[in-house]
């Protein structure tokens, strides 16, 4: 078995396509079907099911790819080590981040570790608080912003909190409130609202709020990006709320400081296990020792 063969069929995985899954591999279909074809018959199984319009996985193939993804991992990793022993940082990062993170200014950060370690592959994805929290604790991203309730911790990873704020009410320019400075949770509560799915970091940070304030509230809509919540506040639809250091990117929504407002954290998570080169390396940069301990137990 050797990892040629298992980045071929990672390939085909992924592409669902044998002439696809080539072309990003770099080879010619024939010599990528023969390598699959013969790890096929050292495994005694087959490991996609070929139709003349698709190609999908069998269970034997289900069951191999997370291994093999596995071991190219670890070769990427054994490989990124030797090059740091001699001085140079190479690989890969997988940065994930919440749309609305404001703690730092991540392009920037991005920009100066490029610059600094070119032979470093980056990559970034955007997502919620707990996918990305998740994502860091599997080992398929190395680093995340977070925004989660003050007081909140994520389990299973090392960390730091950034910072914390209030999030304020945003209202269409239209709104009966816009024009208001000022407003509470008891008030906003006669409003539908714009909000992120039941059970997400996102959305619990406004329910421990209005329970809090012993009021209850509808939420009309539920969304899971900033974009399309802002798009539906900008309708009339409800009102949303959102971070007040995030409310800048959003100009052309009013926006309103609530006197008994929700409040959300930033913080920076990374894996529990030791970081390879490359994470080390842009901890660094944000000035994280990379020998940090986990976060203690909030009481």
């Amino acid at each position: 078995m050797e990892l040629q063969q298992m980045r071929y069929v990672v390939a085909v995985a992924e592409a669902g396509n044998f002439t696809r899954a080539a072309e990003r591999c770099l080879v010619v279909q024939s010599a990528l079907s023969h390598q699959i074809a013969r790890l096929e018959r050292e495994l005694g199984a087959r490991l996609f099911d070929r139709t003349s319009r698709s190609v999908r996985l069998t269970p034997a193939g289900e069951a191999f790819l997370p291994a093999a993804r596995q071991a190219l991992d670890a070769a990427e990793r054994a490989r990124a080590e030797v090059a740091a022993a001699g001085g140079e940082i190479r690989g890969r990062l997988a940065v994930g981040a919440i749309p609305t993170v404001t703690a730092v200014d991540l392009p920037t950060v991005l920009k100066r570790f490029h610059l600094r370690h070119r032979q470093v592959r980056i990559s970034l994805r955007s997502d919620g608080s707990d996918a990305l929290a998740e994502r860091v604790r599997q080992g398929d991203l190395d680093v995340a912003f977070l925004g989660i309730p003050v007081g909140a911790r994520p389990k299973g990873v090392r960390g730091r909190e950034l910072a914390r704020g209030d999030l304020v009410a945003m209202v269409a320019p239209d709104h009966p409130l816009a024009g208001e400075e000022h407003t509470d949770l008891h008030r906003l509560s006669e409003e539908p609202f714009v909000d992120f799915p039941p059970g997400t970091a996102g959305r619990a940070q406004s329910d421990e709020a209005f329970a809090a304030a012993g009021v209850r509230r509808e939420v009309a809509f539920e969304v899971t990006t900033a974009d399309f919540m802002a798009r539906l506040i900008r309708q009339n639809l409800g009102i949303g709320m959102m971070p007040a250091t995030f409310a800048p990117e959003l100009p052309d929504l009013s926006v309103i400081r609530v006197r008994d407002a929700p409040a959300r954290a930033e913080h920076l998570i990374w894996s529990r296990f030791q970081p390879s080169p490359a994470a080390a390396a842009f901890l660094s940069i944000l000035g994280v020792p990379t020998t940090e301990p986990p976060e203690p137990p909030h009481g």
